[in-house]
């Protein structure tokens, strides 16, 4: 059992964009911190998971780390929440997360720069008895692992939850749907392959983005069969990272090859015309291809989930009539309906 630190996020005035996404995912939950609010100068005074979702979550965003700490002097560790462009961190940043530290807070940092390797951090940290967790910081070459073969020992299904671009709720959608088999009596485990993953509390998985391309295989394929050999589980999803073709970090086939998923599922936002919302890295393939290229992997899809970003609720349900009728598997609205309807495919597995 993980014992739950109290925390804020910081979201340096986006928690109403995408590039919110680790702080959205902590809001609907996390089994390793205990989130008491979120900061964030132009999006607050309001309720975070009214704001994120319409569900009342009672975590208010606040205008400040002062203020924060004045409402909330339980907090321990500030999270940032926020992904940014390369991974860097924005002096405007910076200058919360000093006023963090001289406040005694610790930090935990989910970007690709480290708080760890700036002397000024790590001196103030020291100071005020806090301390820096930077998660992406890679393992040493030592704890990591080589594919084996091992996967092969694995007999539960094992089913992808991959997206046709970045930030669509792949890891939102692997967690409602480990969610939704351990509410129906199966016991089913997710393998987190992000920073979010681990932020939430995940027992199984891996940063893959930070980890030596030699090694990708081997720490996905160890991360399952250890959560397989020590859980016993029904299920195993597995968390997607960016998308098979996104040009910007191609990422997929690891989970089909290495992996031996022999099931996906597809996460798709109908609305999305290029990846990464950038017309330079290219248009997103169609859904149609998209599966076909995942059953070229020896894979199956057996269920679509909509991203329903900048889509009315008539659009949103246009759009899932419309892949149905075209696809004839499941069309998902997880927001708007929640994961039940997936249920009996799960169960005929």
């Amino acid at each position: 059992m993980i014992h739950k630190e109290k925390a804020i996020l910081l979201t340096l005035d986006a928690y109403d964009k995408l590039d919110a996404k680790t702080a959205h995912g902590l809001i609907r939950g996390t089994q390793r911190f205990e989130i008491l609010a979120v900061v964030d100068s132009i999006n607050y005074g309001y309720d975070a998971g009214e704001k994120l979702d319409g569900t009342y979550r009672h975590i208010p965003i606040i205008a400040s780390v002062k203020e924060a700490i004045q409402l909330f002097p339980e907090a321990t560790v500030a999270i940032i929440g926020i992904a940014t462009h390369g991974g860097v961190i924005p002096k405007d940043l910076e200058v919360i997360l000093q006023d963090c530290l001289e406040n005694g807070l610790s930090l935990v940092n989910g970007l690709h720069e480290f708080l760890s390797d700036k002397p000024h951090f790590v001196e103030l940290a020291m100071q005020n008895k806090a301390y820096l967790k930077d998660v992406r910081k890679p393992k040493t070459k030592d704890n990591l692992h080589f594919w084996t073969g091992r996967i092969h020992q694995v007999k539960c299904p094992v089913i992808a939850v991959i997206g046709t671009d970045c930030a669509v709720g792949k890891r939102t959608s692997a967690r409602f749907f480990t969610e939704l088999m351990n509410k129906n009596n199966k016991k089913a485990e997710m393998i987190y392959t992000g920073q979010t993953g681990w932020l939430q509390g995940g027992e199984y998985g891996f940063i893959f983005d930070s980890t030596l391309n030699d090694f990708v295989s081997g720490e996905l394929e160890n991360a399952i069969v250890e959560c397989y050999l020590k859980e016993n589980p029904d299920f195993i999803f597995l968390e997607g990272q960016s998308a098979l073709r996104n040009p910007s970090g191609p990422c997929g086939s690891e989970f089909f090859v290495s992996g031996k998923a022999k099931y996906a599922v597809l996460v798709h936002p109908p609305k999305r015309v290029y990846y990464d919302d950038d017309a330079h890295w290219g248009e997103i393939p169609s859904v149609a291809s998209e599966i076909a290229l995942i059953n070229a992997y020896g894979a199956e899809v057996i269920a679509l989930v909509l991203n329903t970003q900048g889509c009315s609720p008539e659009e949103a349900k246009a759009f899932q009539e419309d892949y149905y009728d075209k696809l004839k598997i499941p069309v998902l609205l997880p927001i708007e309906e929640g994961v039940n309807a997936i249920l009996p495919v799960f169960l005929a597995l």
